[in-house]
């Protein structure tokens, strides 16, 4: 176990290139079970996510061969072994595996996902995909047993917007019989990322991007290569600390346009924002108004930036309120931003947050991934010295998170935690 160390107070500035994105990654990879011959993916993030779906393809029979950002997946020896604990629980994506196995083989036995403790995060709709398309779904002992003597196209109305449920109806889709229709799909960008690679695979994919998305069945899948998208979390969490130290920060590799909610936020606060073709320049401020956000389905702004922004808010002159539309406990950074002087009340859904003149440092523990992301901000904002435990959560996200920030300045360090 490590915990990382951060020094505040200084103004980050320089370039930094942002790695693939995490969210498509973990769905991406267990889309290439579908293929009759090898997948190959690149740009993939370096982080703990992708290393456990890696041993976890493997221990089912895939052939995985994975360097420098590219992995190699040869799917052709794969059987569907029932995995009912082990790897799956530590990785909330492994879900994925539900909707490729079901398309490859006709069943599935999957042990519950695990990954960041965010409150109910139902898979219902999931599992009313997998039942439309007829597969027989029985859950027991912390496991879901999936089997269809064979998958037929249907018409699916999603009860909620779930990005999740959209991607493993479509894994499930793409081999079954006829035509399926997603209505009410999510419009994610990651969304866009599955879709043309099932596409390259051969899959017969319309309407992606819109609320209607159809698939038209086909009997195979084949191998082919595909290049992530950039990372709009990591970009948009670098955008943040730009603003949050004061500083001159050109973000480089993304995608402009999925990140207009977080660049419209952070111009009403006062920061300058210029974007250019694939790279966003974000100069920072010394005042900033303070502002109102929700987080909202995809184009709204996103629920894995609203930790990271609240830990900016603290700097914001006034009073913001933050309200998380698609999380009901994404909230438990706030008791760690407390600690470090933080002026912030959570009720239900809501954070009120008073920004104050300088947060602390202190020691503090990272709950999940974009909550360890919001106590980073912190700490590089703060006076003194700020001590993260538990740092394997920022891990799963962040492709070398250390490496970079050093490289922009920041004054940070991991130090390997003394067992008794």
């Amino acid at each position: 176990m490590e915990t990382l160390m951060i020094k505040g107070g200084d103004h980050l500035s320089g370039t930094v290139t942002i790695s693939g994105a995490k969210n498509s990654a973990v769905a991406l990879i267990p889309a290439a079970i579908l293929a009759n011959s090898p997948v190959t993916i690149e740009n993939l993030p370096d982080i703990r996510d992708i290393h456990i779906l890696m041993q976890i393809l493997s221990e089912l029979g895939a052939m995985i061969e994975y360097h420098h950002g590219t992995m190699r997946i040869d799917p052709t020896q794969m059987k569907p072994k029932p995995m009912p604990n082990g790897k799956i629980k530590e990785l909330r994506a492994s879900y994925y595996l539900m909707g490729a196995l079901l398309g490859k083989f006709g069943e599935a036995t999957i042990g519950l996902p695990g990954g960041c403790h965010l409150g109910p995060r139902p898979i219902d709709q999931h599992i009313k995909g997998f039942e439309s398309l007829g597969a027989k779904v029985i859950q027991e002992s912390g496991s879901l047993y999936l089997k269809a003597d064979s998958l037929v196209g249907n018409r699916i109305f999603l009860d909620v917007v779930s990005v999740g449920a959209t991607i493993n109806i479509m894994l499930a889709a793409s081999r079954a019989k006829g035509q399926t229709i997603i209505e009410n799909a999510a419009k994610e960008p990651e969304i866009i990322d599955i879709a043309t690679i099932l596409t390259s695979m051969g899959a017969k994919i319309t309407g992606v991007g819109t609320d209607i998305i159809k698939i038209q069945g086909v009997e195979e899948l084949k191998g082919c290569r595909h290049s992530i998208i950039p990372d709009r979390i990591e970009a948009g969490t670098y955008m943040i600390i730009a603003a949050a130290t004061a500083g001159d920060i050109t973000v480089d590799n993304v995608i402009p346009k999925h990140l207009e909610a977080l660049t419209a936020k952070l111009k009403e606060m006062g920061a300058i924002v210029q974007e250019k073709d694939d790279s966003i320049r974000v100069l920072g401020q010394s005042y900033y108004r303070p502002v109102d956000i929700k987080t909202l389905p995809y184009p709204g702004f996103p629920t894995d930036l609203q930790q990271p922004v609240t830990s900016l808010l603290t700097r914001a002159e006034g009073t913001s309120v933050v309200t998380d539309n698609i999380y009901t406990s994404r909230f438990r950074h706030v008791d760690e931003l407390i600690r470090m002087g933080a002026d912030i009340k959570v009720e239900g859904r809501t954070a009120v947050v008073k920004g104050v003149n300088d947060l602390q440092g202190t020691k503090v523990k990272a709950t999940d991934l974009r909550a360890g992301a919001s106590l980073v901000i912190a700490g590089l904002m703060a006076e003194g010295i700020t001590e993260i435990s538990d740092v394997y959560h920022i891990d799963r996200g962040y492709e070398k998170l250390v490496e970079k920030l050093h490289a922009l300045g920041a004054n940070i360090w991991r130090v390997k935690d003394e067992l008794f």
